[in-house]
Formats: C-alpha cells, structure tokens, sequence
C-alpha cells in the first residue's frame, strides 16, 4: 500500500514543502530512503524502526522505500522521523489515512519521544500559507508553533500518543498558549540607567540609538566600552510583533532558540570573537545558514578589539551594513538573510 504524509524542509529562513510516500511492498525485507536524503536522513531508518517497536507497533517484513519529493531538493536533519515513521504505519494499515491536511514534523528517540526540532516557526508559517489546517509538532515546540495563527496545532509528547489520538483512541487537545505573546517581554542585560559617567560616550550612544547610526568606540582598556556597548540595546526601542516574529524565526532556523522562549522581545546583541571565519559572521555553508550579521538583525552587532578581524572579513561587511540584506549564492540557488543591524 502506498500513503503519503505532508512534512516541511526549511531552506535559508522559508520552509519548503515536502511530500513524504512511503511504499510497504512484497520483496527482501529492508527501509529504502530516496530523495537526496543526508547523512540524519538515511540514519533515520533506524531510529523509526526502533521507535515503531518500542511504541507497541509493527514494522513490516516487506520491503518499504521512503521517497521525499521534490527528489532534487536536498533533504538535511532528523525532521522527517516523524512523517515517515506515520506513512510506514499508514501502508500498513495500523493508522488509517485521511491526513493530507496536516504537516507532520519531528525527531523521533529511540523510545518513541519526540525531540526538539529547530525551524519550527518557518514550517508553521509555510502550513499556513498552504491553507493546512493542522499540524502534528513536539510538545516542546507547540508554544513557538501557536505564534502562527490559522492552524491548529497538536502538541505530541510520543508516536504512540500520535497513534492514538488518529485512532481515536485518546484524542489530544489542541496547543492553546498560556500567555500573550506581549508577555514574553524580558530584561536580562545591562541597563543604559545604571551606568555612571561617561556622558559624552553615553550621548553619542543616545544619537546612534536614535538615528540608528554606527558608532566607533576608541579608548584604553578597563574604560568601559564594551559595557556601554552591551548597554545599547536598553535604549532602542521595542521591537514590533513583526519584528520580533522574524528574529524568532531566523533563532529558530539556527536552532538558537532558548526552550522557554517561544518569541523573542529583546532586540539580539551579538559580540562574535575575531577569530570568526567569514562564513561565521555572514553566513554560509554547503548548507547555507544565516551568520552574525543575521543574529543581530534588528539589533546590535557589536565587534570587540576591531583591528583584529582580518581585512576579508571587514570587506566582507560592507554590502550588509549598505543593503541591510545578505546574499549567498550557491549553485544549487541564491539565498537571502536580513542583517539590519547597527554596527
């Protein structure tokens, strides 16, 4: 029997869709992944078949291929535990069908658990613009999920949670936040009111806050400027929901998201060590994920002892702080992350 199962790939900060099918056939026993799976993808054979058994399922004796389409878009991470562990238990008719209007995400523990996944509020957002109307996401990542309105989110603790609740056996309540996401607001860094003299410096930090200017700061050790740097983001103003929904969203994709922080309200403050490659502090890899200058979108990018960063990666800085916007292009495509930052 063949069934298919919706799930999601994240490519730079936007989620793409992914069509799990999963094919349990006659033939030597044995899990074919196709798709352009990686190295997390193919091991995920194992962790499903482990998890099946251990979650008082069946794994079938026959011959099962997993294909993720599109089959020329590259298949990265454990995210695709879930779906296929679902589709495999569909073909072989332990779960019924009739979930196409669902995205099915997570990594799946050899117990059956579901863990963390990174990217969770881009592949909500891309649910949504697909007009799903519920998905199936780990229980510690419901909260950052319910940020998107329009779907209709199920926190799942294990698959045999999962398996039952499609068999109405013990149905599982929606996610419903606890919180406004106003209330998400928090302080944990240096207030710009509990810094005494240096009011010249604190001045020129106030017109940088309000202009949104760059600022160099110059002086001996011990004089206090990385402190008065640090001090910076308590003056700019509060970010916006939209604001805040797009550095969640790229803390997300980083996998950076602090567990009990669904939404981000305190505008970043990154200081990378200038030891920081290129790719580091831009952004890059064969895998392209966003860099520094991306963390600290909508916040402060802050460059300690600046004469030791290498002229490449200074030069490398200047189309960021013209643009407010990092290009990557590869040969599989072209990339795009925000870096609207003050320097």
């Amino acid at each position: 029997m063949l069934a298919k199962v919706f799930s999601c790939a994240v490519v730079g900060l936007d989620g793409v869709l992914v069509e799990v099918e999963v094919d349990v056939g006659t033939g030597q026993p044995g899990v074919v992944v196709v798709g352009l799976p990686d190295a997390a993808v193919q091991e995920s054979k194992e962790r499903v078949r482990a998890a099946i058994r251990n979650s008082g399922g069946k794994f079938p004796h026959g011959k099962v291929t997993v294909n993720l389409a599109p089959a020329d878009l590259k298949k990265a991470g454990p995210t695709y535990d879930l779906p296929i562990a679902l589709g495999i238990l569909i073909a072989s008719h332990q779960v019924p069908e009739g979930i196409e209007d669902a995205l099915i995400v997570g990594e799946l523990s050899l117990d059956g658990v579901l863990r963390h996944t990174p990217g969770i509020i881009s592949m909500i957002s891309l649910a949504a613009q697909k007009g799903m109307r519920r998905a199936f996401v780990p229980a510690s990542d419901a909260p950052e999920a319910s940020l998107i309105e329009g779907v209709t989110i199920y926190p799942i603790q294990t698959l045999a949670d999962l398996v039952n609740h499609l068999n109405d056996d013990v149905p599982i309540a929606p996610f419903v936040p606890t919180e406004e996401i106003e209330e998400f607001a928090t302080a944990t860094r240096i207030d710009f009111s509990e810094i005494r003299g240096q009011e010249h410096v604190k001045r020129a930090l106030e017109i940088a806050a309000a202009g949104s200017h760059n600022i160099l700061m110059s002086g001996p050790p011990g004089s206090g400027k990385t402190m008065l740097a640090r001090a910076l983001p308590s003056i700019l103003p509060p970010m916006t929901i939209e604001e805040a929904l797009e550095v969640t969203k790229i803390y997300s994709v980083r996998g950076l998201l602090p567990p009990d922080t669904p939404l981000l309200r305190e505008r970043p403050f990154r200081s990378p060590h200038h030891g920081t490659s290129s790719a580091g502090l831009i952004g890059g890899g064969s895998w392209p994920r966003p860099g520094e200058v991306s963390l600290a979108n909508r916040g402060v990018l802050f460059l300690d002892e600046l004469p030791e960063f290498s002229a490449q990666t200074l030069e490398m800085l200047r189309q960021p702080i013209e643009d407010r916007i990092v290009t990557l292009a590869r040969a599989s495509g072209t990339l795009s992350f925000p870096a609207n930052f003050t320097f």
